[in-house]
Parts: C-alpha cells; sequence; structure tokens
C-alpha cells in the first residue's frame, strides 16, 4: 500500500483534464479523511484502555488446589 493515490484510469480510459483534477481531488480527500478516520480510532482506543486500566485495580490470582477444582466457601 502506497500514500499516493493511484491516478491511472480504469481499463485504458482516458480523461479529460477537468476529470482528471476532478478525480484526484477526491482522491486527496477520501485519503485526508481516512487518516483523520484513523486517528480518531487510535485515539478512543487509547483512552478505552486508559480507563480499563484505571477502574479495575491488578487482580491477584488466588491459588487451586491440586485436584484443579475451585476452593468453594463452607
Amino acid at each position: 500500500m502506497t500514500d499516493t493515490p493511484d491516478t491511472t484510469p480504469p481499463h485504458g480510459q482516458t480523461l479529460s483534464a477537468k476529470a482528471e483534477a476532478a478525480r484526484a481531488e477526491r482522491l486527496a480527500r477520501q485519503a485526508a479523511a481516512l487518516r483523520a478516520n484513523l486517528r480518531r480510532r487510535k485515539e478512543q482506543a487509547r483512552t478505552r484502555q486508559d480507563q480499563t486500566a484505571g477502574d479495575h485495580p491488578p487482580t491477584t490470582t488466588q491459588p487451586t488446589p491440586g485436584n484443579g477444582e475451585s476452593k468453594t466457601c463452607p
């Protein structure tokens, strides 16, 4: 994947200068929107990770009996 948009017309078609300029602008807007969306999603993931880490104290594991069953309260 490259950062530069593919500017070749599909299937050997030739575009007018106006159509080519419109296509290039559209591809540039799309690329900018995708980058902004990725930044937004990464920020949301970081926020969720920070909230999850801050909400729950570290858990300690309880040893289980040698037979593999969980310990029950009497």
